[in-house]
């Protein structure tokens, strides 16, 4: 497959802090009465695999035998243009939601969806979603608490089944594998592998390839074990995949999981040997900067990081 590289790194490192924060309680970002086009573009991966671009994180569409499994399903208000993108690719029914993650870029549209159709997260974002609360790193105090968007919705598109280290979901080729190798991003980072097709969408963990992390610490993230997470999942999966669909970027290979592990270990070596030397969050933030090929940090992302960091580090 030709990997085209889009703005991961913008929408990683920007627009997906502004994205999440407004979104954790299911409010549209940009303000009240804000209208913007809602269009979700379609990348065709596989015969029956197409990854929705555009309204929050990545959405695969995994057409089975009898029906469709939707991982991920954007921002509030995107979930009715989701399913008319997936009416347009298939006549099959939606039988199937699986979550990455707790983020509100990534659950709001499940609440669009049928109410019979089944959601499946990881339990700690099952736990997460329940409390929507946003992740730290925002420039601006956080608001105060608001019913999110599944309690405005009477619990509407909460998940009602999960699992804690591995679940299976369907027989040959339309088999699904769900993983969950420790925390990151969050503490609920799912996997979800399409084994007869070679693909894995890793939600946010691996948002992009050249931009740093969101370290969501109010909802289990860690930086002290991203990379280990990381290459757990490289070594459990790159022998029954090749290609990655990532949180907010274009498809990724395990070549580049690598890479990002090894990145985040060294931001993380990097942190020990500044507060080892007895320097303070403010100045790393001030002057920590990125490997070559990688985007300047948001500064409110990078402080996050670091102190999430320097907290964990004993």
């Amino acid at each position: 497959m030709k990997r085209v590289i889009v703005l991961g790194g913008l929408i990683a490192a920007g627009a997906l802090s502004l994205t999440v924060a407004a979104n954790q309680a299911g409010q549209q970002p940009g303000g009240v009465g804000q209208q913007t086009p809602r269009v979700v573009e379609v990348d065709k991966l596989k015969d029956n695999l197409f990854m929705l671009r555009g309204g929050g994180g990545n959405t695969a569409v995994f057409v089975q035998t009898s029906g469709i499994t939707v991982v991920d399903t954007k921002n509030p208000g995107w979930g009715q243009p989701v399913l008319d993108k997936i009416k347009e690719l298939t006549s099959k029914p939606i039988t199937t939601i699986i979550n990455t993650h707790t983020h509100g870029d990534h659950v709001s549209g499940n609440v669009e969806f049928p109410a019979t159709v089944e959601v499946i997260v990881q339990e700690n974002t099952a736990a997460n979603m329940k409390k929507m609360v946003a992740p730290p790193g925002g420039a601006a105090p956080p608001p105060p608490p608001q019913p999110t968007i599944f309690e405005r919705n009477n619990g509407r598109g909460l998940p009602k089944r999960t699992f804690k280290d591995r679940m299976t979901l369907g027989t040959g080729a339309d088999r699904i594998e769900l993983y969950y190798f420790g925390r990151g991003h969050t503490n609920g980072d799912a996997w979800v592998l399409f084994p007869s097709l070679r693909f894995v969408h890793a939600g946010d963990i691996f948002a992009s390839n050249n931009a740093i992390p969101l370290l969501d610490s109010n909802n289990g993230g860690s930086g002290l074990e991203i990379a280990d997470t990381l290459m757990k999942a490289h070594a459990a999966l790159g022998k029954s995949a090749d290609s990655i669909i990532t949180g907010h970027s274009t498809v990724m290979t395990f070549d580049d999981l690598r890479k990002w592990a090894d990145f985040n270990r060294g931001f993380l070596n990097d942190m020990r040997a500044a507060k080892k030397a007895g320097r303070t969050p403010e100045e790393v933030a001030k002057t920590w900067t990125p490997p070559a090929g990688f985007t300047a940090p948001q500064p409110a992302r990078l402080l996050s990081n670091v102190q999430t960091v320097f907290n964990e580090i004993r």
